[in-house]
């Protein structure tokens, strides 16, 4: 028997005990795994068990996680499984999109899914046990690297048909950077529209940052226009500067104005674009966001006081 030992890991993630690596550890596709808990909810995730830690450098949970799914090509090498992907990119399992009966409507759409912000919010919503779709530039890559947690797109999302297929199942899209929403034609079926918006952090740059961000700018202007004249209920999330920080670490503040002059960590800017999936507004609603001191354990409910209180 061989014993595993992870001394420190990040903040949102606790390992209490030695594990040992036997046959009775529950596996996941790709192999042996641990069972966590996410600290944001304290459900138990099981990962695959790929890594070792090292005491003396932490890193983040979305990192981790990131690291846990690309783990799964590796072990299908080491195995001699086949791989999930052709050599074109495509799946070996998988026929068209157009070939598909109609779906029930319950998976997310993650725009841009390749950015940074984009894999963050995926992971956030692995954990979260949702149905995932993502459109990205490369989809040889992302099914590299999610595998079968995401159904990676790739198309021009100014062709109606490409679209039309992109959106089949969705329920919900999470736009987390600005381009898309202004980009496309309809987004028949949709029932919410999760838009991360950094408006009020371009609004607020001065001098020569401000003409470096007058194009994001102009299509987070947009966005949130078409957004909110799309008749599709709508959440924008009005962001702080986004950093680079580990999240779960702090709490938040609402107040106005504090999108403009405060900051949020990445990974919880991603972690409420799918806690917003807890309640659909009627109509829509916008509310502003940074990291503060205030701790959410009713995410629902916080929600819901944030739109009767933009109302």
């Amino acid at each position: 028997m061989v014993l595993v030992c992870a001394s420190s890991l990040s903040s949102t993630l606790s390992l209490t005990k030695f594990v040992p690596f036997t046959s009775q550890i529950p596996t996941t596709p790709f192999g042996s795994s641990f069972l966590f808990n996410n600290r944001y909810n304290n459900v138990p995730v099981v990962v695959p068990l790929l890594f070792v830690c090292h005491a003396k450098k932490k890193i983040g949970f979305f990192d981790q996680i990131l690291d846990y799914i690309e783990g799964g090509p590796k072990l299908r090498k080491w195995y001699g499984a086949p791989d999930l992907i052709e050599k074109d990119g495509t799946s070996t399992s998988n026929a068209d999109a157009d070939d598909y009966p109609d779906e029930v409507r319950d998976a997310v759409l993650v725009t841009d899914g390749d950015s940074e912000m984009g894999q963050m919010v995926i992971l956030s919503l692995i954990v979260n046990k949702s149905r995932v779709k993502a459109l990205v530039k490369d989809k040889r890559v992302a099914l590299e690297s999610f595998g079968s947690y995401v159904e990676s797109m790739v198309g021009d999302t100014s062709d109606n048909r490409f679209v039309r297929k992109a959106l089949r199942g969705v329920r919900t899209i999470i736009c987390p950077n600005e381009g898309f929403i202004s980009s496309v034609g309809s987004l028949q079926g949709v029932k919410h529209v999760i838009l991360l918006s950094q408006l009020s952090v371009y609004s607020g740059k001065l001098g020569i940052q401000s003409m470096m961000k007058s194009n994001a700018k102009k299509l987070a202007e947009q966005d949130e226009s078409v957004v909110k004249t799309s008749g599709i209920p709508y959440t924008i999330i009005r962001t702080g500067e986004l950093q680079d920080t580990p999240g779960g670490q702090q709490g938040f503040t609402f107040d106005k104005g504090c999108a403009g002059s405060g900051s949020i960590s990445k990974e919880d800017a991603a972690f409420i674009c799918v806690k917003a999936l807890e309640f659909v507004p009627q109509t829509g609603f916008t509310f502003e966001v940074a990291n503060g001191e205030n701790k959410i354990s009713e995410w629902k409910e916080c929600l819901v006081t944030l739109m009767e209180k933009s109302s």
